[in-house]
């Protein structure tokens, strides 16, 4: 698999400290279970994080993401079992409770479904599944604040780029785009964001109290 798109490496310092909101950290950690570029990146901002604090006077230290999620920091291996998105994906079965292929999908719009991730009590943000159709036209927005998108299978095409499964794009507050899916085979990804989607067009307004989106 060849990824070209990964996080901001601001992103991933904050995933290594454990200061990742927890949907944000749950995207991360499915891309670098499968991204060796990355997950070296984060050990080795780990392995820093653990000298700093050798010379820091002891002190109880909560788990990082990287141990919440399974250890996914750690480097994975050269030939991960792939799932039904073509992709090593065990931070995604935890988070799930289950396979991809047996997701109940709830209609979200014309040719787009979704499945909300549980996320723990008072956690702010969303993590959810999202699956569009062939050559759909996502609608045009921009984000209240940070939003993740992991591609597990397929891919999609914005202002900024093509992302293919594997891929993640890592868009801040300031960004707004309208990604359209594959005109073979539509998408499907991953997406955190830490507050609801800014949406230029009337209708998606008047229905986002609905979706949550």
């Amino acid at each position: 698999m060849k990824i070209d798109h990964h996080p901001d490496e601001s992103t991933l310092m904050s995933y290594a400290a454990g200061s990742l909101p927890e949907p944000l950290s749950a995207v991360v950690a499915a891309h670098i279970e499968i991204c060796p570029e990355c997950a070296r990146e984060v050990h080795a901002m780990e392995r820093i994080g653990a000298t700093l604090f050798e010379n820091l006077a002891p002190a109880p230290v909560s788990l990082s993401a990287g141990q919440a999620f399974g250890g996914a920091a750690t480097p994975p291996p050269a030939t991960p079992a792939p799932v039904d998105s073509g992709i090593s994906a065990s931070v995604l079965r935890r988070l799930l409770g289950g396979e991809l292929a047996d997701v109940h999908w709830k209609r979200l719009g014309f040719g787009i479904w979704h499945y909300p991730i549980k996320l723990s009590p008072n956690c702010k943000g969303d993590l959810r599944l999202i699956k569009v159709a062939p050559g759909q036209v996502m609608p045009d927005h921009g984000h209240g604040g940070s939003e993740l998108t992991l591609i597990l299978s397929g891919s999609y095409t914005d202002e900024f780029g093509t992302y293919r499964s594997g891929d993640l794009s890592d868009l801040g507050d300031d960004v707004e785009h309208q990604p359209v899916s594959d005109p073979a085979e539509g998408c499907v990804c991953l997406i955190a964001s830490e507050r609801k989607a800014r949406f230029k067009d009337i209708l998606a307004r008047i229905v986002q109290p609905l979706t949550g989106l």
